[in-house]
């Protein structure tokens, strides 16, 4: 399993703000084979997330704990390390997550990621594939 990569949040560029989900964060956090990737999309934005972040990061760590249970203490430092990064946790209106998550087809969880990208009219950057087609498909028919 690959090392997290360290990242520094702010470049003192201006910033773009964007929405991000634990597939990015977690990727980039536990080093993951789309860490540079995510650090590239990452690096100078002012980042959004819902308070869900912090509970689907724990979720990852504990799953890659049960696979490399040698590694836990490490592990356990690269999610303290990605709950405090530079995001702003953002409290989402849960029934309109819910609305969404049948207008598209997603987990509640995705939706909450996307009512919130939707909501503050700023790019959503995530690794999941049906989530992104959301994004992209609500971005295109210009519903934000």
């Amino acid at each position: 399993m690959p090392r997290p990569l360290r990242w520094s949040g702010r470049t003192g560029m201006p910033a773009e703000a964007k929405v991000v989900d634990a597939s990015v964060v977690g990727a980039l956090a536990f080093g993951e084979p789309r860490a540079e990737e995510a650090l590239s999309l990452l690096e100078g934005a002012r980042l959004y997330a819902p308070v869900l972040l912090d509970y689907e990061l724990a979720s990852i760590a504990r799953k890659k704990i049960l696979r490399y249970p040698e590694r836990r203490g490490e592990l356990l430092q690269a999610l303290e390390l990605a709950l405090s990064l530079d995001i702003k946790r953002v409290d989402v209106d849960h029934l309109a997550a819910v609305e969404l998550s049948f207008e598209t087809g997603l987990t509640t969880y995705d939706a909450t990621y996307l009512r919130l990208a939707r909501t503050m009219g700023v790019p959503l950057v995530t690794f999941d594939e049906r989530l992104a087609g959301a994004w992209r498909k609500l971005s295109s028919s210009g519903t934000s």
